[in-house]
């Protein structure tokens, strides 16, 4: 019989009470109490047994990875409670519209390089791998190069009934998890030729409606396409001129990631209750569902708020419109160790430099002398008085091309205070897959067993 919440949190209470009476008996210390702690701790968190039960995810069933697993799939969100700062989303849109009316659409309309395929050969390429895992989402030239060099690689016939083959072809078979990639391909492919259409005719099939494509995508289970990924893939198919007069694009949101969650979480933006866990902990990867979905919520508030305080001409049409300065600029560039301090091989001092290629000591280069240098620590440039060394020399800074030129800091500096001593670097959630050689599932490892666990 499956349990309910109530006796779910009872057990792990009485858990954490069995732990306090062998903390308590080991203060003589006794070292078979600490053996008892240290196995009642595995036990709970990372073994499972026979009568545990099964939890529902993925379309698919799972024995419980452990007791702990059956308590967080409950209680994560209660413990965790996200929540959105509608003040700092107004400061944050107050920024970003700042920024839109100095440097232009450029900064979040990101134009990548489509090697001058026709229209429906763009969408065919970006529809057939954006929904694979995104590691293996390699610059868009790279697919275009090989659709040029063979189209017949990315025949809608020959990715159903071989998709293995176009995994091959396109160069991600070295990844984990091949089985579900290659559903993935065939599964995308299949609803194509179901509907006896090509990707770029999604639009016109769903009346120009976005939101009518976005649901035809997600409704085709099992291809890979989960909001995020379709929310991505519509973006491009807009901001690149692919589709046109396309209704509903306010409606499509930012493709959350681990950047975007962790600018969310460093200015405020999204809140929660207690520090986020590891992943070791997150069995199933309740918290990254949660904070990911939140955190998508958390981005269009902040359109929202732009939206509702500035004119049209000073606004972007879509929060998913955000994504690449946010997560492009801020996130990966920006928001990281990126500012690095060297000293001289000399002793004699050290400097700060905004690259860690760097292998002279720029000091002694001023009176012509050549000495090595050695990088002693990276800071986040938001931090350090001398950040502006390192946003100067940004490619989004520098350059002829430079959609943000004469930038001197990041531009959510005062939001997050990132000078001041309340400021926390807060991370965003990792995950762990619940399938694959490497996953919880391949991890499982019955109580009266012992080993199992996460190989590397």
């Amino acid at each position: 019989m499956k349990e309910n919440k109530e006796d779910i949190l009872k057990k792990f209470r009485e858990f954490i009470s069995s732990l306090k009476v062998a903390i308590n008996q080991n203060k003589t210390g006794n070292i078979e109490d600490v053996k008892t702690t240290l196995s009642r701790i595995n036990e709970y968190f990372f073994n499972t047994h026979d009568e545990i039960g099964y939890t529902n995810i993925l379309e698919d069933t799972f024995q419980y990875f452990s007791e702990f697993h059956k308590f967080w799939e409950i209680y994560h969100m209660e413990i965790l409670n996200p929540k959105i700062d509608d003040t700092k989303a107004m400061k944050i849109a107050e920024v970003l519209r700042d920024i839109y009316v100095k440097y232009g659409k450029e900064v979040f309309w990101e134009l990548y390089d489509t090697s001058g395929l026709e229209k429906k050969d763009i969408c065919k390429i970006r529809y057939l791998t954006a929904n694979q895992d995104f590691r293996a989402l390699r610059d868009f030239k790279y697919f275009a190069q090989l659709y040029i060099d063979d189209p017949t690689l990315f025949d809608l016939n020959n990715v159903y009934k071989h998709p293995d083959d176009f995994l091959s072809a396109i160069g991600i078979t070295n990844l984990s998890q091949g089985d579900k990639r290659s559903k993935y391909a065939s599964k995308a492919a299949e609803l194509m030729i179901n509907n006896n259409i090509e990707p770029y005719d999604l639009l016109s099939f769903c009346k120009n409606d976005l939101l009518k494509v976005k649901e035809l995508i997600l409704d085709n289970k099992g291809s890979g396409y989960g909001n995020k990924k379709t929310d991505m893939f519509i973006r491009d198919m807009v901001v690149l001129g692919v589709w046109e007069n396309a209704k509903n694009f306010d409606k499509i949101d930012v493709a959350s990631d681990i950047n975007t969650i962790k600018v969310a979480l460093r200015t405020g933006l999204l809140k929660t209750d207690i520090l986020l866990v590891s992943s070791f902990l997150d069995i199933f990867c309740y918290q990254y569902t949660l904070i990911d979905d939140k955190n998508a919520q958390a981005w269009r508030r902040v359109w929202e708020k732009w939206n509702e305080g500035f004119p049209p001409s000073e606004c972007i049409e879509s929060p998913c419109l955000l994504d690449y300065f946010v997560y492009r600029v801020i996130g990966k560039d920006f928001c990281r160790e990126s500012l690095c301090i060297f000293e001289c091989e000399t002793k004699a001092h050290t400097f700060k430099w905004h690259s860690g290629r760097n292998k002279t000591c720029q000091i002694c280069a001023k009176d012509s002398k050549r000495e090595k240098a050695y990088v002693i620590k990276k800071v986040m440039p938001c931090t350090d008085d001398e950040g502006q060394i390192f946003f100067k020399n940004s490619p989004f800074v520098r350059g002829e091309n430079a959609i943000l030129k004469e930038l001197k800091a990041c531009p959510f500096e005062d939001i997050c205070g990132s000078k001041t001593n309340s400021f926390r670097k807060l991370n965003p959630p990792k995950s762990i897959s619940i399938l694959g050689q490497t996953g919880w599932e391949s991890a499982k490892t019955n109580a009266v067993e012992g080993g199992g666990g996460l190989m590397s």
